[in-house]
């Protein structure tokens, strides 16, 4: 649904975007990551059509967006950081005016009461935007956003400076629109993309660093696959059965519990994904799984070292240079 080739955005001699290419397929959630300055924005900006790239392609559903901008804008959806409303408006007034500037062919009436029901407002349509709190204020964004029905959505930093009970409720959101659209969701908040995301990347420095499935990337870029697993049965036994699965290189004894389970730690190779081979024996002889969850370095540490990472690499290749 979206391709991005060889992009670079330059300002001068600084690089804001350094020849980054990566893609999203339809129907995908990606969560766009990177500290202050890392190029994040400037990408969103390129990919809705706010901004010229100095080089490289980005296109939308096969279409260059320099080429055909006015077709591929019709097909996004953007939510900035700081929601474009007008205060003074009513939504309704608001969501209407949107309509008629996105020149919008569907049915008025309807569409516009479907977005109010799917970002849950539809108590709110009468109100002025300024009496609204800033969740509900996020909500009106996100509807001005998928007003048209784009095929693509793309948010920077939806939840910021929203409380857990709104953060909670706009995560619900994305994963709901993301069930019909595309989405790239622009953000610092690991967890919200761990929640959200299918798929992580990290921009550090104007460049991809990273790019994994969310449920991988600990393993990818940690090394080996580290899971706890509590189950009941004889400890010795189940040990020794969990020792004998392929792939697995690693297996202990962790804790051992007054109802008779046990929760052990097992290492298998990164490649290789050991949850069925060792449901399918513990199955066999009757010995249930209570609990299971993968270990380890958490996004955040993974988004550290990331990021350390590639500017150490960067510093080798410039003394490098200098020598």
């Amino acid at each position: 649904m979206i391709k991005v080739e060889h992009l670079i955005k330059q300002y001068g001699d600084r690089y804001a975007v350094n020849d980054i290419s990566f893609e999203v397929k339809k129907g995908e959630i990606v969560g766009f990551l990177g500290p202050n300055g890392a190029g994040k924005s400037t990408t969103m900006n390129i990919l809705t059509g706010y901004l010229s790239s100095t080089s490289g392609r980005a296109m939308v559903d096969g279409m260059d967006i320099l080429e055909h901008p006015l077709a591929v804008k019709r097909k996004i959806g953007f939510l900035p950081e700081t929601p474009p409303l007008y205060l003074e408006m009513t939504v309704k007034e608001y969501l209407n005016f949107i309509y008629d500037l996105k020149k919008c062919s569907l049915n008025r009436k309807a569409h516009i009461e479907e977005v109010c029901r799917v970002v849950k407002i539809e108590d709110a349509m009468n109100r002025m935007i300024k009496n609204l709190s800033k969740g509900y204020r996020q909500r009106v964004g996100i509807a001005g956003a998928i007003i048209g029905n784009p095929e693509v959505i793309i948010f920077d930093e939806p939840t910021n400076g929203l409380d857990p009970k709104q953060i909670i409720d706009i995560r619900n959101l994305i994963r709901e629109l993301g069930k019909e659209r595309t989405i790239i969701l622009s953000t610092h908040i690991l967890s919200e993309v761990k929640a959200v995301c299918d798929r992580i990347l990290i921009i550090n420095e104007g460049k991809i660093v990273a790019d994994e499935l969310t449920e991988n990337i600990e393993g990818a870029l940690r090394g080996n696959r580290r899971i706890a697993i509590r189950i009941e049965g004889p400890s010795a036994a189940v040990l020794a059965g969990l020792k004998k699965i392929p792939g697995i290189i690693y297996a202990e004894i962790s804790v051992e519990h007054e109802d008779g389970s046990a929760t052990y730690i097992v290492e298998s190779k990164n490649e290789i994904d050991v949850r069925k081979p060792i449901f399918y024996m513990l199955a066999q002889r009757s010995w249930p799984i209570l609990s299971l969850e993968f270990t380890g370095a958490n996004l955040e540490d993974i988004f550290i070292s990331v990021v350390d990472e590639a500017a150490e690499t960067a510093d080798t290749k410039n003394t490098k240079r200098r020598i």
